[in-house]
């Protein structure tokens, strides 16, 4: 017998997400009609995505230099390039990190006990597009390791490939979490770039979500975030114009502190669920990333998928509290998963296989316009929909233990 779709009315302890809640920074891409802010903000109301959203991670994907699969290697990630790449197929909007400077003017937390930003503004405060805390470049000969925010702006552009035809930048390289260095090598490469050149550069019709990155590894004062984040709006203020945008952040005192800055757009919190222990134990569980959003008016949670498939009656939870949820990790990359999430009610995904991902998620969404009676598995091993199956509890039951014991084989 073939294994068929699940649908989220069938699971037990999963309600079904509202229908009336909308983003008040949606536009052209999703054709929805928009909340006011003050709609918005209504807990009753709640908050959700019109449509179940494919969000390109750094662009068309991260730049996984250690992989065989040549799609981890085929473009700069975080780059003008990737963007407009990404910008080219049915995405609703593209993710990238931003990272600001710790200007000595501001200091959160002891030094020595340290967090500091991912969002990275450089030494001059310009926020620029870099996942990493460190460049790893080599001169003369020399691997030498430096933190972004630690360069000005002309510095950390004199990285990689360069703008100006005959100028040669430093050569890059990069070092994984177990210490292994590479050169970073990709099929298409490209220089780095500023915030404010995403936004001249890249359709204005492609959704940014924002990443405020911080390095978990030093703690800050609320000073020091509150000016990374003002340097980080000013150019967003500037630049936005009608372009939908969100922030995110697993850093939640730079999330919360985003939120009171500014109500124009929505304002998520980063977690891995349980998947990594931290100190700060907000960062430790769903729950816990619940409670930060409640209680600091967020609009939602990014979560690691992994996270939610070992808890998924935490997804109940998270509609009940309004919030929004979508989820974020390499398992997002398996058209399976994506669309056993999208059952669940969840509402978006972050992914790097951009365009096979996209493919199926537009192949489930035009199924359910058109009310096709489809199974999950079709031919060749194909993602396809039934819009409303019937399944027994034991059938139900297994096929959410056969994702989940799959996404942590």
């Amino acid at each position: 017998m073939a294994l068929k779709a699940v649908h989220v009315s069938d699971l037990p302890n999963l309600d079904q997400v509202q229908e009336n809640a909308a983003l008040a920074f949606f536009s052209s891409r999703l054709n929805t009609q928009c909340a006011t802010i003050e709609e918005r903000d209504d807990p009753k109301r709640g908050f959700k995505f019109p449509k179940f959203v494919v969000m390109g991670h750094r662009g068309s994907g991260m730049n996984l230099l250690q992989s065989c699969d040549r799609r981890m290697k085929s473009m700069k990630e975080n780059s003008i390039l990737s963007f407009n790449f990404a910008s080219k197929l049915p995405l609703d909007f593209i993710e990238f990190d931003v990272q600001s400077n710790d200007t000595p003017l501001f200091a959160f937390g002891d030094l020595e006990r340290g967090l500091l930003t991912f969002v990275q503004v450089t030494k001059d405060d310009c926020p620029v597009i870099f996942h990493d805390n460190f460049i790893l470049a080599e001169d003369k000969g020399e691997l030498i390791e430096t933190r972004v925010t630690d360069l000005t702006l002309a510095e950390f552009l004199s990285y990689g490939p360069q703008e100006e035809v005959g100028n040669v930048g430093k050569p890059l390289f990069r070092k994984t979490k177990d210490g292994r260095i590479f050169e970073w090598k990709v099929e298409e490469d490209a220089p780095f770039c500023t915030l404010q050149q995403v936004f001249q550069k890249v359709d204005d019709t492609m959704g940014f979500n924002i990443e405020l990155k911080f390095d978990d590894n030093i703690v800050y004062k609320e000073e020091e975030i509150t000016h990374i984040l003002q340097v980080i709006l000013q150019v967003v203020f500037e630049h936005a114009k009608g372009r939908r945008i969100m922030f995110s952040s697993f850093q939640p005192d730079a999330a919360l502190l985003m939120r009171k800055l500014q109500s124009t757009y929505p304002v998520f919190f980063l977690t891995n669920g349980g998947s990594e222990i931290y100190t700060d134990v907000r960062r430790n569980s769903l729950d816990e990333a619940i409670k930060v959003c409640t209680e600091g008016g967020l609009q939602g949670i990014v979560s690691e998928v992994k996270a939610v498939f070992r808890n998924p009656g935490a997804v109940t939870r998270i509609k009940e509290s309004k919030l929004s949820l979508i989820t974020f990790g390499q398992s997002n990359n398996v058209p399976e998963v994506v669309y056993t999430q999208h059952l669940m009610g969840i509402e978006g995904v972050i992914v790097d296989l951009v365009q096979e991902i996209t493919e199926t998620v537009s192949r489930f969404r035009d199924s359910a316009k058109d009310g096709e009676e489809l199974s999950l598995f079709g031919e060749e091993g194909k993602v396809q929909v039934k819009t409303k199956p019937r399944f027994s509890s034991e059938e139900l039951s297994f096929l959410l233990k056969l994702i989940s014991e799959f996404i942590q084989s």
